[in-house]
């Protein structure tokens, strides 16, 4: 009820009044039924801009950290996160990274559509770093196509340690599904993840126009952050 109320109600007719963001190619996700939608990832209003400009609800995967925060912050986060219908992840792996890709299935399962950034985290430098291989297993899992959407212009309206978006007209476009069906079976191969991952890297490169990067975006950014505090001791 809070998604709708936000998007329809409060939060949505602001944010096309003052941003009006633009829309290419939403007619590629389906009216019905299941699909992953695989973005790039610069800022935090891109999870803002992206269900805007659609008629159907997105569940986004979400970092667990957004459930577990403390303080009166976090219970604001964790209910904001929980209420939207978004679904928690732990990236460190393991049995906790399960319970996520069991959310998940369960969403596509329901002929829903599930947002997620393959990148796992923001992109520290507006370039677009290499996949994880979450969303082509859900895909191979599910045996739902993959659309690609690309964000346009949202690292500058939101750069690092800025809260309020500043005012520029982001963009938003979705490239044609990706139908891994070929694969079927192979769910667990990792070759084949690698590579339905890396074909959705591929496609998320042509639409957005952004470098890419062989490496992951979370240990380039962790590199960034040893060697600021090497600077600052």
């Amino acid at each position: 009820m809070l998604y709708w109320l936000l998007k329809k109600v409060f939060l949505g007719p602001l944010l096309r009044l003052y941003y009006r963001p633009w829309a290419e190619g939403a007619d590629n996700v389906p009216a019905q039924g299941p699909a992953i939608l695989a973005g790039n990832h610069l800022t935090v209003v891109d999870s803002f801009f992206m269900p805007l400009v659609l008629t159907r609800k997105v569940t986004f995967w979400a970092k667990s950290d957004y459930f577990t925060e403390r303080g009166l912050k976090g219970r604001l986060k964790r209910f904001f996160f929980s209420r939207t219908g978004n679904l928690p992840v732990d990236r460190s792996g393991g049995r906790a990274s399960e319970l996520a890709m069991r959310s998940a299935l369960k969403v596509l399962e329901e002929g829903e559509l599930l947002g997620l950034y393959p990148e796992g985290t923001r992109s520290p430098d507006g370039r677009l770093y290499r996949g994880k291989t979450g969303a082509a297993r859900l895909a191979l899992e599910a045996k739902v196509p993959v659309i690609p959407v690309a964000m346009i212009g949202t690292a500058e309206m939101q750069p690092a340690g800025q809260l309020i978006p500043k005012r520029m007209r982001p963009g938003i476009r979705f490239g044609e599904p990706l139908d891994f069906s070929r694969y079927e079976g192979l769910a667990t191969d990792r070759y084949v993840l690698r590579a339905v991952t890396d074909e959705i890297m591929y496609a998320l490169m042509e639409l957005s126009g952004q470098e890419y990067v062989d490496a992951y975006a979370a240990s380039v950014k962790a590199k960034l952050t040893a060697e600021r505090k090497d600077n600052e001791g």
